[in-house]
């Protein structure tokens, strides 16, 4: 119990607190029932015959063995049994939802517990709830801050165990600037490589425009040499028929000289 529930242990006993987790089944259970149900768990078979009889309802079942309630008198016995069952609700979540265990809780709701018997015999005002929790927060806080500090004095294993971990982080963080610069190198001879094939391309397509350039320039000079032998070849033809008529006139003239030459011997 003193691992499972300490503070409800401490607060109403193991063996009262190991038969409320058993009979709900569970410390997770029984933090999950309300302080109502807590009050009356083990005494169902009454509770129902009450409401079948419509008699009087039962005010204790499991809680009926503590200590406080057999202290009480017996007209106080079932607020004490109400009492007792939220303190016992607030004690079986705190242990079952606390990261760490510990009996403060449970001492203090004791207390608590013993200042309402007191309050109903001798009338004595009881403290808060608030400030008992707050107490009961500052002594953990403080036991937690004790057992830091204790915990926190054997340093040489830590520290050699700290150089063994910044000597693996070193280690680490050179195999990465390693693997950087591998990565950098390669990504420059790619750049390279890519850069020399753009410019193998460049110089492809500045021989490729240039080829294209003077076939279109002899292409044009073949065009003009053309257009001028063609007007040549017109030029001649001209002057062919010219002198084909300059011919035919000067026949015709020798024909008339030699007409007329005939006519003055006849």
């Amino acid at each position: 119990m003193s691992d499972i529930a300490p503070n409800l242990a401490s607060l109403i006993g193991e063996v009262v607190g190991a038969q409320l987790i058993s009979h709900a089944s569970g410390l997770t259970n029984l933090a999950k029932c309300p302080s109502s149900t807590l009050q009356i768990l083990g005494m169902e078979k009454a509770l129902f015959r009450a409401l079948k009889t419509r008699g009087n309802r039962p005010k204790y079942g499991l809680i009926f063995h503590s200590s406080f309630i057999g202290r009480a008198s017996a007209r106080n016995k079932g607020r004490m049994a109400r009492h007792l069952a939220n303190k016992c609700s607030i004690a079986s979540r705190i242990d079952c939802f606390a990261e760490r265990g510990t009996t403060v809780f449970g001492e203090k709701l004791r207390e608590q517990v013993a200042e309402r018997l007191d309050f109903y015999d001798k009338g004595v005002a009881p403290r808060k709830n608030i400030e008992v929790m707050k107490s009961a927060i500052e002594s953990t806080q403080g036991k937690d801050l004790h057992t830091i500090f204790h915990e926190a004095q054997p340093i040489e294993p830590s520290v050699k165990k700290s150089k063994k971990k910044k000597s693996k982080a070193t280690e680490d963080d050179d195999a990465m600037a390693e693997d950087k610069q591998a990565a950098a190198t390669n990504g420059d001879a790619s750049d390279d490589a890519n850069s020399e094939k753009k410019k193998k391309k460049k110089k492809e397509k500045r021989k490729l425009e240039n080829e294209q350039g003077q076939v279109q320039a002899d292409e044009k000079s073949n065009g003009v040499n053309g257009v001028d032998a063609e007007q040549d070849g017109t030029a001649k033809k001209k002057k062919k028929k010219k002198s084909k008529d300059e011919v035919d006139e000067d026949a015709g003239e020798t024909k008339r000289k030699k007409k007329k030459s005939k006519s003055k011997d006849d």
